[in-house]
């Protein structure tokens, strides 16, 4: 790999502390990748922070709070033909983007990455790294590892001209499950998506309850079906959630919050083309939404 083969873009919002432990370890790695952080509008010093211990880490301020989004801008600011994700609590294992320099190097049609995570102090396999590596969608001769639709954003690189190709991350759906939506993206442009689990990445994310994440998450897997996948499966998910919606408030606020955004879905819907939907067809079994991410 050579010096500028890969940059990190780490969006941050309000986690100083667990950033300041983040951009530690990154900037520790002997690979030495130029490091974007991308600020959501904090107000808790993160700017501070930034200036006083890491002034040589490149800082994209927003002024306005840009959700998934705001990778997007941090991967415009990067020239680095490949592009690591970290979210404010998870950074990449020594040799770890190297490995996935030389996957990209190799495989020209690759378009996304996803890492094999280990979790906390321990290093737990996430469960999502089963799952991965098990996908039905196989091997393809032109590609590393196992084709999936899915990923966890925190523990991706992607080929910098593939992602921009697919748009990045969708602004309708702003954070929460916003993973397979690229996926989806990226394969309907002809980019591979992969799981390689020799290129590690580690997460160490905040024991406390995400209030509101339930909701969000099955928000956007209903809007990535409006968005993507044909009528009749729009529909049979909306009827799903419209059915768990009179028993579970979670599934009420998500289904509330759809329909505040359905017209913009349905102004930016574009059904995959046949070849994928298949794939994405096959994977519905195996949809994993509540972990964040899907196979």
């Amino acid at each position: 790999m050579t010096q500028a083969s890969v940059g990190v873009v780490i969006a941050t919002r309000d986690r100083a502390p667990s950033l300041a432990r983040t951009l530690r370890h990154l900037l520790d790695l002997p690979e030495r990748p130029p490091v974007v952080v991308v600020d959501n509008a904090s107000t808790d010093g993160t700017r501070e922070l930034l200036a006083r211990d890491f002034p040589h880490v490149h800082v994209v301020r927003l002024p306005f709070n840009r959700g998934a989004l705001a990778r997007t801008d941090g991967v415009r600011a990067l020239g680095t033909p490949y592009v690591a994700f970290s979210d404010d609590d998870s950074w990449w294992a020594p040799g770890a983007l190297s490995r996935a320099a030389d996957l990209f190097d190799a495989h020209p049609r690759l378009g996304l990455l996803s890492a094999r995570t280990l979790v906390g102090p321990v290093a737990e396999p996430d469960p999502l790294n089963d799952l991965l590596a098990a996908s039905p969608l196989g091997p393809a001769t032109d590609l590393p590892g196992s084709q999936v639709l899915g990923f966890l954003a925190c523990a991706s690189v992607v080929r910098r001209e593939a992602y921009l190709d697919a748009g990045g991350f969708h602004p309708l759906l702003f954070f929460g499950a916003e993973e397979t939506l690229l996926a989806y993206d990226l394969a309907a442009r002809g980019w591979g998506v992969t799981h390689c689990p020799e290129v590690v990445a580690h997460h160490h994310p905040d024991p406390r309850p995400r209030t509101g994440r339930s909701a969000t998450v099955r928000r956007n897997a209903l809007l990535t079906a409006w968005l993507r996948r044909p009528l009749p499966h729009a529909f049979a998910r909306t009827r799903d959630l419209a059915g768990e919606a009179r028993h579970d408030p979670h599934a009420r606020h998500a289904l509330r919050e759809t329909l505040a955004r359905l017209p913009a879905a349905l102004v930016a819907r574009r059904p995959l083309p046949l070849q994928v939907e298949r794939a994405a067809r096959t994977l519905d079994s195996l949809d994993t939404a509540d972990i964040g991410a899907t196979v």
